[in-house]
């Protein structure tokens, strides 16, 4: 599939399809609703190892196709804890974010107004394959951790 928001049924095959193109994701509550003739709307949880998820809110426009990421917002989970954000609000009044406007990452410290560029993050092409190979780094990253904090044993 070369462009999976050339159609909306294009996008909720690759939605649908997520748990079988990517082994890290272990199970998935996403679902595409259409909301009249030209909206959709996506949400749901995409769950990994080390207790991580992602929560995923994107509102699909698709009166002219291909389709496009009218809006979303992505939360990064590990437990109860909140890793980072991603959110379509822009901010015009920071230089930093020019370079990837409207499309800024909210990170530690002070997530809520620490933002970072977020270059991998588009309205016409599908974000998630992005995050989750970014969560996939991040597992790596914990399993490392995890290795090197075990005591070795006698």
């Amino acid at each position: 599939m070369s462009n999976p928001l050339r159609t909306p049924e294009d996008y909720e095959l690759l939605l649908y399809a997520l748990t079988e193109q990517f082994a890290l994701v272990r199970r998935s509550t996403a679902t595409f609703v259409r909301r009249g003739a030209f909206l959709a709307r996506v949400t749901g949880e995409l769950h990994f190892d080390h207790d991580i998820r992602l929560v995923i809110r994107e509102r699909i426009v698709y009166h002219r196709l291909p389709a496009t990421i009218d809006e979303y917002g992505y939360e990064v989970w590990r437990g109860d804890d909140k890793l980072y954000w991603y959110d379509s609000q822009p901010h015009p009044n920071e230089p930093v974010l020019q370079i990837t406007h409207p499309h800024p990452k909210h990170i530690p410290p002070d997530i809520k107004h620490n933002r970072v560029p977020a270059p991998d993050l588009s309205f016409g092409r599908p974000n998630l394959p992005a995050l989750i190979r970014e969560i996939e780094v991040l597992s790596q990253q914990i399993e490392e951790q995890s290795k090197s904090t075990q005591t070795p044993s006698t």
